[in-house]
């Protein structure tokens, strides 16, 4: 997929001269300007409205991990995202800011990316589930689920499906890559029946209700109820009990490893995205880490 615009824009000879008049040119550096999506301008020397995920968010986790946001010293990590950034608790809602505001700049799964938004490019690698595959998209996390002790006969039969070639197809039908190759296929089991609760991350909900529906087309009779909360309080239902399955777009903790059994079920992408208008379209992953921690604070600053 390109995530680049290719625009072209018509001067009159009097926008020409004025221009000219105004130093101003079509390109380089000299111009804070650049030329948006809609036909306008694109101000960098704008201040950068950073957005971020809550504490306990699976994607803020392998986000600031990755682009070295997190920094850890021995035993001790600390997440040095800016103290002004904006928190958002769920995926819809950074999409949602990020495409309301030209300044923002934000980050989401792969797999949730549509055109309210633009996916900027990493040092110069586009992010696409053939990048995230080939490892030369850095920004990638796993999808996991999991329990604790044994799963009941109902849930085990839809992780089983989950798993699955058909399961994983799914997975990839959505836009992510799959975690289990040569998967087996799944056979139904006759007679099944009851409730499932899958407790955790807005990230992987989209592609665990895909998997949800498509299971219960099979076995109508079992009802797969989900609850879209965050990887922590996800691994933390798996671990109490009040879900049969968690949910996390990370990877778990030692203290969660130790109570749980997890598997991946996809591997997803993490894109950092900005307003449509945006004339950036690459950033390296020094220049995003200075953005989150707010050490670069305008669009100039990493404006081309």
């Amino acid at each position: 997929m390109d995530f680049k615009k290719i625009s072209k824009y018509m001067l009159t000879t009097g926008a020409a001269l004025l221009l000219a008049a105004c130093g101003g040119g079509e390109s380089g550096a000299e111009n804070q300007d650049g030329e948006t999506a809609s036909g306008g301008s694109f101000d960098t020397s704008q201040t950068i409205n950073v957005i971020t995920r809550e504490d306990g968010s699976g994607t803020r986790g392998a986000f600031t991990e990755i682009t070295g946001v997190l920094v850890e010293d021995g035993e001790t990590e600390s997440d040095n995202t800016y103290a002004g950034a904006t928190i958002q608790n769920s995926t819809n809602g950074v999409m949602t800011t990020v495409s309301g505001d030209p300044t923002s700049i934000g980050y989401i799964s792969l797999g949730s990316l549509n055109d309210t938004v633009k996916a900027l490019n990493i040092g110069g690698i586009e992010p696409s589930t053939e990048t995230v595959q080939d490892g030369s998209y850095e920004i990638a996390r796993p999808f996991n689920i999991a329990y604790k002790d044994e799963l009941s006969e109902v849930a085990q039969d839809f992780w089983t499906f989950v798993m699955s070639a058909e399961g994983q197809e799914l997975v990839v039908g959505e836009g992510y890559v799959e975690a289990v190759t040569d998967a087996p296929a799944y056979e139904a089991a006759e007679g099944l029946s009851g409730n499932v609760s899958v407790v955790g991350s807005t990230s992987v909900t989209p592609v665990m209700e895909v998997l949800a529906e498509e299971y219960s087309n099979l076995n109508p009779d079992v009802t797969i109820d989900i609850t879209s909360n965050g990887s922590s309080a996800g691994m933390t239902a798996a671990m109490d009990g009040s879900a049969d399955i968690g949910m996390a777009s990370r990877e778990l903790k030692e203290e969660e490893l130790a109570e749980l059994t997890s598997e991946p079920l996809a591997i997803d992408g993490i894109v950092v995205i900005v307003h449509p208008d945006n004339t950036v379209e690459d950033l390296t992953m020094e220049q995003v880490r200075q953005i989150y921690t707010g050490e670069v604070t305008t669009w100039a600053d990493v404006a081309e």
